[in-house]
């Protein structure tokens, strides 16, 4: 006898539905009304749930930066070569952004919304996960595995290639996360050139 599919507790519906919202008409333009409305709440009972949607907003953002953090950070601890690792790290960041959309984009996108602290705080880890992934590249280049003229600008060139995928990702799309995390890994380490030129 198989057992029922584990239900979302209520948090977490109210965070996945607020989440979709925000993604679909942006977290200004939802109001906790909608958000009542869309769960099948009384507006007054939903604040027995959560104090406001800056709360989800927060939750969604600093959740995915410690998975980009947690991804990374397995993906460097490899006993792999520079480049190795780099793809490791690449695929790792596709797999985060790829295991719920609307959250990615909402991580990328809305984060202007965060009031101070959790604003600067946020840029700060955005800016302290851009660079681990410098110092990676730049290794790389001071070791002979990679070739760029300046590790900052491949490494936003490569972050920017990899945050546009929530825009095209289709869950039920041809590729699966792990096709696409290796197709995006050779072609931001391997370029467009032939092998040998």
């Amino acid at each position: 006898m198989t057992s029922p599919a584990p239900t979302r507790s209520r948090k977490a519906q109210i965070d996945h539905t607020a989440t979709a919202l925000f993604r679909a008409q942006g977290f200004a333009a939802t109001s906790m009304r909608e958000l009542a409305t869309a769960l099948g709440l009384e507006a007054g009972s939903l604040y027995s749930h959560i104090k406001s949607k800056e709360e989800i907003l927060h939750r969604v953002c600093f959740g995915l930066a410690q998975e980009f953090f947690a991804g990374f950070e397995q993906a460097t601890s490899q006993a792999a070569s520079i480049g190795g690792q780099l793809r490791q790290a690449i695929e790792a960041h596709v797999r985060v952004l790829t295991r719920d959309v609307a959250a990615s984009a909402v991580f990328l996108h809305e984060w202007r919304h965060l009031s101070e602290p959790a604003r600067s705080e946020f840029l700060a880890l955005r800016e302290r996960y851009e660079a681990q992934f410098r110092a990676l590249v730049q290794r790389g280049l001071d070791a002979g595995e990679l070739a760029a003229p300046d590790a900052a600008f491949a490494t936003l060139t490569l972050l920017a290639s990899l945050n546009w995928l929530p825009t095209w990702y289709r869950p039920d799309g041809k590729l699966s996360p792990d096709d696409i995390a290796h197709r995006l890994a050779d072609q931001l380490i391997n370029g467009l050139s032939p092998m040998g030129e």
